[in-house]
């Protein structure tokens, strides 16, 4: 018996049926003795493949979800540490570093602050209590820089190696705790105590296992995933997103970067232009994917260059301007009646001259209410490249109100 619980095929298999007792309806204690005398330990990564697992069988990611915080007390105190030698979130700078750093804070300021206050309001001090809790949750929001930091930095690199169970789920309870902290900011200032505490006790356990989660599941599977070069690609964005409670004081420079060349094509990284691909400041696209998307955009773009030519422009399926091909390479002048040339010309050259960088107008023709742009496009040291008309009907737009969330059915 020992060799079968030992064989990790069989662990795997025990994982699974645990959880499916656990979705079934049993309880945690119902089903602890059992895991106790299966399970000495397993690893963050047996915990991922078990997740995916249940998905590929056919297990909604709302009920993986629901289950979430449940499996993550059986499993509290059964995960081993995964200790390496110089570990890199042990390095101050490296992306892992910052998270727990944040997630240090963010325990102090629920420990040491909410919950204190959370139980003086509970006994009646609500006065000065109401205005600390609203100054404490309105600190905590800062939350959203950590969940979009993982969700939008860290999440797409795990995916892009097959670990897309952990992200949907985290994603989900990431967003319930978001919805909870609003709730309570909105309990607050109405004054709404029962649902105030109620609220406040539930997302606070939530957000706590959340760290939990992080820290012994989440942390050690991207260490033991992403390859060096990626974690210094999440460094480069994360100052664009922010953080959360602290702000890093050193930079993260690995001593060593081991960069795979890699097949970068099917990778959507670098690609070489040789192999039909055209670099940009952020991804690269072949010539036939942006003309495509240019072509999608629900707007209409013409591009004269620094000498008046007019270069290019969109052929979108509704047109706003009808232009033959055969403006290309004409001077912008020539393609306006002798009426409006000289507001054209004007445009051009205060976008060139610098004294503006963009030009609006707003005009009814029937049905369409067109609204038109030009901007100066200008290079990375300011150089003046040409100019870009973008015209788009906003009718349509003026005409939306409340809210879209549900899918169409056309």
């Amino acid at each position: 018996m020992s060799e079968m619980i030992n064989n990790r095929e069989y662990r795997q298999k025990v994982l699974k049926e645990l959880i499916k007792e656990l979705h079934n309806g049993k309880t945690v204690d119902e089903i602890k003795p059992r895991f106790e005398k299966l399970i000495e330990g397993i690893s963050a990564a047996e915990i991922t493949e078990m997740e995916q697992a249940l998905i590929m069988e056919g297990m909604p990611i709302e009920e993986i979800q629901r289950l979430c915080d449940v499996h993550a007390a059986v499993f509290k105190g059964s995960i081993e540490d995964i200790h390496r030698p110089q570990s890199p979130e042990e390095v101050p700078g490296h992306p892992i570093h910052t998270f727990k750093l944040e997630n240090d804070a963010i325990t102090k300021l629920v420990e040491s602050e909410i919950k204190p206050e959370l139980e003086r309001y509970k006994k009646g001090e609500t006065t000065e209590s109401l205005k600390k809790l609203e100054e404490s949750f309105k600190k905590l929001w800062e939350i959203d820089k950590h969940y979009s930091r993982k969700e939008n930095l860290l999440f797409p690199y795990l995916e892009k190696y097959g670990i897309t169970a952990p992200p949907k789920v985290m994603w989900g309870v990431d967003d319930e705790i978001r919805e909870g902290i609003k709730e309570i900011n909105r309990s607050l200032l109405a004054g709404n105590k029962d649902v105030l505490l109620e609220k406040a006790e539930e997302t606070v356990d939530k957000l706590l296992e959340m760290i939990f989660k992080e820290e012994k599941i989440l942390f050690p599977m991207a260490l033991e995933t992403l390859t060096e070069d990626e974690w210094i690609e999440i460094v480069k964005s994360a100052d664009e997103i922010g953080y959360c409670l602290i702000t890093p004081k050193n930079q993260w420079k690995p001593a060593q970067v081991d960069i795979v060349e890699k097949t970068q094509k099917e990778e959507g990284t670098k690609a070489p232009v040789e192999e039909g691909y055209i670099e940009f400041d952020a991804g690269c696209l072949t010539p036939e994917e942006i003309n495509s998307i240019f072509n999608t955009l629900p707007i209409d773009i013409t591009f004269v260059d620094k000498d008046g030519a007019v270069k290019y422009f969109t052929q979108g399926k509704e047109r706003i301007f009808a232009r033959p091909k055969t403006v290309l390479g004409r001077q912008v002048h020539n393609c306006h009646p002798p009426a409006s040339v000289h507001i054209v010309e004007k445009i051009v050259e205060d976008l060139k001259a610098g004294r503006k960088d963009h030009e609006d107008f707003w005009i009814k023709m029937g049905e369409k209410y067109v609204f038109i742009r030009y901007f100066a496009v200008r290079n990375e040291k300011g150089e003046f490249l040409g100019v870009i008309e973008v015209s788009q009907d906003i009718a349509p737009i003026q005409k939306i109100t409340g809210e879209k969330r549900l899918l169409s059915d056309d």
